[in-house]
């Protein structure tokens, strides 16, 4: 289930519920169910990798990082198989519930974003899984800027407030280009095995060191929307708790940019994710100011 992931899979769905704290509009159950849901759809995608790579041969004995279960013979195909149906009908039961409770009687707004769900499944599925998947084209990143950030955050400020505030793209397109930093240090990790897999990842088809200056790009523009937002914001100096986490975002790409071992990348791939959640929490706790 690689559970080192979740922190960064509950930072979208934690932005759109403190955004939406932000504009008085907060909800406790949206936060629950938007978190289970999206708890079971990061792991669905996490299952459907492992069965994915292991089918084409991505995971194997050059590989760098942890240990993946179908590549090591812990779980058989069967068995992931079994598992990722499983985590569909999870998400299922809990993406509904989150609608239901989220727009009652309002069965236009409830079936477009059943559809968006749908979506979601659909795919965390296919990143790695199936024919032709895009994860191997390349593609990846957009699926997680989109899903992680734009989708997660504004998605779940929308069910928590049922209004529409354009500002919330801001938020949103931070954490997802935060996100897409995670996937391209993993990239960055793989990127040997995946060349001889046939795997063209961002991070394959832009080299390593142009996928470092991607990763740079990708961090720093995250901070700047940021900071357009709280620009933007009746009360800018509240956000001033959130900027001690930058410190810690410019360690993280100092050591991403001089290194040269791939295999010590994983540390940062953590990192990054915890950092990412940090960031989410400090403006958790900016609304005490």
């Amino acid at each position: 289930m690689r559970l080192r992931t979740l922190p960064l899979a509950l930072s979208s769905i934690f932005m759109g519920s403190v955004t939406a704290a932000h504009y008085g509009m907060f909800r406790a159950e949206i936060l629950l169910w938007a978190s289970l849901t999206t708890l079971f759809l990061q792991i669905l995608s996490n299952l459907a990798n492992d069965f994915g790579d292991a089918k084409s041969g991505a995971d194997n004995e050059n590989r760098v990082g942890p240990r993946r279960m179908i590549q090591s013979g812990m779980i058989t195909l069967g068995q992931m198989k079994i598992a990722m149906i499983i985590f569909v009908l999870l998400s299922l039961v809990s993406g509904i519930t989150l609608l239901i409770k989220a727009f009652e009687k309002d069965h236009i707004k409830l079936l477009a974003f059943f559809l968006l769900g749908i979506a979601a499944i659909i795919a965390a599925i296919r990143y790695t899984a199936g024919k032709n998947p895009y994860g191997y084209r390349g593609l990846g990143d957009i699926y997680v800027f989109l899903f992680f950030g734009l989708v997660g955050v504004a998605g779940s400020f929308y069910l928590h407030a049922n209004v529409w505030h354009w500002e919330v793209l801001l938020p949103a397109a931070t954490i997802g280009l935060f996100s897409t930093g995670v996937l391209n240090l993993n990239n960055i990790r793989d990127r040997e095995s995946d060349i001889e897999s046939g795997k063209r990842t961002m991070a394959v088809k832009l080299g390593d060191r142009y996928a470092r200056q991607y990763h740079m790009a990708l961090l720093g523009d995250g901070w700047i929307l940021f900071l357009i937002f709280v620009m933007l914001s009746p009360r800018p100096i509240c956000f001033l708790p959130v900027f001690g986490a930058m410190p810690i975002f410019i360690r993280h790409a100092a050591k991403v940019w001089k290194n040269e071992n791939p295999a010590l990348l994983d540390n940062e791939l953590r990192n990054l994710s915890l950092s990412t959640l940090l960031f989410v929490a400090l403006c958790a706790l900016s609304l005490a100011f």
